[in-house]
């Protein structure tokens, strides 16, 4: 048989528009299947926050979704998404000024000689790095503008896109799910359980060892094998322009200009970072904070007005397969709304966790919290519409509130490094110009590994009767 032949029969993974094209008119189904209701939601007044009436669910009229709303629900999406995927134009136009200043190779070509020989140990000092920023101030999209500088870098010693995003967002995601103090997961989760405030940080510490060890030594093989053999790269034959490039990085030589374009860098970044801990930065203050830094070094790098303007266009017609993935996948959410079949899901999963044994029933609520994190995926969001009415049921089958919470927040945070509908990682994959089905093909592994760490996890706190330590 032919190679023409044997490729020709060989399985070919769809276009990533059309995966989630696919998953937006199972949705659309659903509206004509499942049976529609909702829950009462009314405003907390001590909190601010909008709860969920655990015991109000009801069914309601059918809304199917007819073929012109499921065409409208992509520029619907895109309309919801609008914050993301315009903040993802700005960081992809602003790096490619920075970019022409020169400034960006320069700097790597010094990163360069500060880790050779010790390449492997960069993946364990990011990956921890970002891990506490996820666990103490959630951080999640906002990694978004770290994408563009750990893909040069990874690309310079030799690893491809994918590890540097498995660096930085993976690494984020193992603080984000451990939820150490994460005010946004645990948080919001123990102030509707009424818990003291991030109580349990002891058992959720263990938890985050082992999320950080088993992401940092898959994350180190699959570095190593690409670094070995540059073939046995996911991304091989699909993505790996500039690679060239970073191969002659050690001959450029270090300027002023350079230097003061990379404190313009420095300086913004610690304001973005300084603004998301203390002035309650989002991606709006973002976009701002970062379009600003590449005007100021567009010009500290000796560039003409006309010569910024060029470069920013042209990084936005580079970055816009992915921002508007952003868009497209946002509508799958559109289209369970719009059939009111969210709330219905949510109760039928619900409902499961009380018909199995007491001492699995927490490992079925996380895998519940897993799946129900499909259709919310804002962390915040889902602890308070499921909380609610997972504390309740936690309360009726024996459980301790304290569990329900880890149960939550390992269900959240997981499966935001795999799931289509997280904006987040959707801007991320954006970024790195990352198909998401070869991101997927790199991190299922990884999930499923940590699927049996939360389950065992789970299992235990059940055991021990999980309080607040």
């Amino acid at each position: 048989m032919s190679e023409a032949v044997a490729k020709k029969k060989g399985f070919k993974v769809p276009h990533t528009y059309v995966i989630l094209c696919s998953f937006i008119l199972l949705a659309a189904i659903g509206s004509y299947v499942l049976t529609p209701g909702v829950y009462d939601r009314a405003k907390d007044e001590r909190t601010g926050r909008t709860l969920v009436d655990p015991n109000s669910y009801h069914v309601v009229e059918r809304t199917p979704v007819s073929p012109f709303k499921l065409f409208s629900s992509v520029p619907q999406g895109m309309v919801a998404a609008a914050e993301i995927s315009f903040f993802i134009f700005i960081c992809g136009g602003v790096f490619t000024v920075l970019q022409a200043t020169g400034a960006i190779d320069a700097g790597l070509s010094k990163a360069i000689v500060a880790v050779r020989g010790r390449e492997r140990l960069m993946i364990p000092f990011i990956m921890f790095l970002f891990s506490i920023t996820g666990a103490t101030m959630g951080l999640s999209e906002e990694v978004i503008v770290f994408v563009p500088i750990g893909v040069a870098l990874a690309r310079a010693v030799g690893y491809d896109d994918v590890v540097a995003v498995a660096m930085l967002s993976t690494g984020a995601a193992i603080g984000f799910s451990a939820g150490l103090a994460n005010p946004f997961t645990v948080g919001v989760a123990q102030t509707v359980a009424e818990l003291p405030l991030f109580s349990g940080f002891g058992f959720r510490l263990i938890g985050y060892v082992a999320l950080y060890i088993s992401a940092v030594m898959y994350t180190m093989r699959y570095a190593k094998m690409v670094k070995l053999d540059p073939t046995k790269s996911y991304l091989y034959g699909v993505e790996r322009q500039g690679a060239e490039k970073v191969r002659s990085l050690d001959n450029i030589t270090f300027t002023k200009t350079h230097g003061l374009v990379l404190i313009d860098i420095l300086l913004f970044m610690i304001y973005m970072l300084y603004g998301v801990m203390k002035l309650d930065f989002y991606i709006m203050e973002l976009a701002t904070v970062f379009f600003a830094m590449g005007v100021v070094g567009g010009l500290l790098g000796r560039l003409s007005p006309s010569d910024i303007a060029r470069a920013f266009v042209q990084g936005c017609a580079d970055i816009t397969f992915g921002a508007l993935v952003v868009g497209v996948s946002r509508a799958i959410l559109v289209t369970l709304q719009n059939g009111q079949i969210i709330d219905t899901i949510i109760h039928f999963l619900a409902n499961l966790v009380t018909e199995v044994p007491r001492a699995i029933s927490a490992v079925v609520m996380f895998l519940v919290q897993s799946v129900i994190n499909f259709f919310i995926p804002s962390g915040s969001g889902q602890a308070a519409t499921t909380m609610p009415i997972m504390t309740p049921l936690a309360d009726m089958i024996g459980l301790t509130r304290q569990t329900a919470v880890m149960a939550f927040h390992y269900g959240d945070g997981f499966s935001n490094s795999i799931i289509p509908t997280s904006g987040g990682l959707m801007g991320v994959l954006a970024m790195a110009k990352i198909p998401y089905e070869k991101w997927v093909k790199f991190i299922w592994p990884l999930m499923v590994i940590w699927t049996i760490i939360g389950c065992v996890l789970c299992y235990v706190s059940v055991l021990i009767d999980l309080g607040p330590f």
